[in-house]
């Protein structure tokens, strides 16, 4: 069992290139995004497993006692799967929410207990690597999306750079197999936490898949940390409208839409070019070319009708302080994000910030390509992040 204090962190993630045409076969780009998560697990001696997720208002406690004269019978499988509906209703029963309880924190309190029983039940721990990690965030998720793409967990695992194609993740250069399920292994509970790391804030899902250790080899190569601005316009929408207001354009205009998911899927591949001929000592031109291929994206998806006024003024925001912003994700509000050059002020960047938190936006300055799951000593810890998880 765990004797001393953990800290961990995951990246977040943002799509790049290739919104909604991934949906139709195309190719998208996912990137790790340096807004981490962080999580703390620390031992005590109160008989108590308490659970804290201030961000959006959790705080439970069980009795260690209770849980474990449950009968988790139900939780047996062979393979790392989904829990199924019933699993799900017993789940509930355990984590004595209200009736009222916001689906966001009953998803998050459900997913948690489901990991913690799975796994901490075993009472004896062999140490595994990020493949198994994976795995069981990938479950994790599983309760929250029900048939999740996969890109998720694995950019928060292994961090950098992925593309992902109809069931397919690969790195920037290499493909990566689809993973065979395999029987859950009992784990060092140092290897549980990451895997909650990145299940509150999610995307619509396309198709199940896993990507294993052997296929990655030594993980996702990591393109260069480009420099962005993430933006939040606090605009919400729903994902599952947007995408079948394309594919209803798309079947309503099969000539003019195809060609835009084609165009898109270009732009995506030229991206990944680029990327991958930048290394550690990247070209001005090749940023100016990056700044071409996000304003023909940005366009293209304003002729699909995922665009929003929002998104508009973000960009004509950014664009008077000579910068290039597309949205990422779904569209018709929410985020997106604007590529920071090399050798860019400061001052600039601070005030292309402002203006935009003047338009009532909530604006991070932050980079892509991030590492992935990673531990972390409490000193080398940034002060404002002791001091939250001190708060707690």
């Amino acid at each position: 069992m765990l004797s001393e204090v953990l800290l961990v962190s995951a990246p977040g993630k943002v799509i790049l290139h290739g919104e909604h045409a991934v949906v139709h076969g195309k190719v998208a780009l996912a990137v790790a995004l340096n807004l981490r998560t962080f999580l703390r697990l620390q031992p005590h001696s109160s008989g108590k497993v308490d659970l804290s997720l201030p961000n959006i208002g959790i705080k439970r406690s069980w009795d260690v006692a209770r849980l474990q004269l449950l009968d988790t019978s139900f939780l047996e499988q062979g393979d790392v799967t989904a829990p199924t509906p019933e699993q799900v209703e017993k789940l509930k029963e355990v984590a004595g929410l209200p009736d009222d309880c916001a689906v966001t924190k009953r998803l998050a309190v459900l997913t948690f207990l489901y990991l913690y029983l799975s796994i901490f039940r075993k009472q004896r721990w062999t140490k595994e690597d990020l493949e198994l990690i994976n795995k069981w965030a990938f479950q994790g998720e599983r309760v929250i999306h029900g048939n999740p793409s996969g890109v998720d967990n694995a950019v928060s695992t292994w961090g950098g750079a992925l593309r992902y194609q109809q069931g397919k993740i690969a790195s920037l250069k290499r493909e990566i197999r689809k993973g065979k399920s395999r029987k859950a292994a009992p784990v060092d509970p140092r290897l549980l936490i990451p895997s909650l790391l990145y299940l509150l804030s999610k995307q619509e899902p396309i198709a199940p898949c896993v990507p294993d250790a052997a296929a990655l080899g030594v993980g996702l190569e990591r393109p260069p940390a480009l420099q962005i601005l993430l933006t939040n316009t606090r605009v919400p929408r729903s994902t599952k409208a947007l995408v079948a207001g394309v594919r209803n354009r798309l079947l309503k205009f099969p000539e003019i839409v195809a060609p835009l998911l084609t165009s898109i899927d270009a732009i995506s591949l030229e991206c990944e070019r680029v990327l991958g001929e930048m290394g550690e000592a990247p070209a001005l031109e090749q940023y100016h070319v990056l700044e071409e291929l996000i304003d023909m994206n940005q366009h293209h998806l304003n002729a699909l009708g995922v665009g929003h006024a929002s998104l508009d003024q973000l960009c004509q925001v950014t664009r008077a302080h000579g910068l290039h912003s597309k949205l990422t994700g779904a569209g018709g509000g929410g985020c997106g994000i604007t590529l920071l050059k090399p050798g860019l002020e400061q001052p600039e960047v601070e005030a292309t910030k402002q203006a935009l938190t003047s338009c009532g936006f909530d604006c991070w300055e932050t980079s892509v390509g991030a590492p992935g799951v990673s531990v972390h000593s409490a000193t080398s810890l940034e002060s404002r992040v002791r001091q939250a998880l001190d708060g707690l």
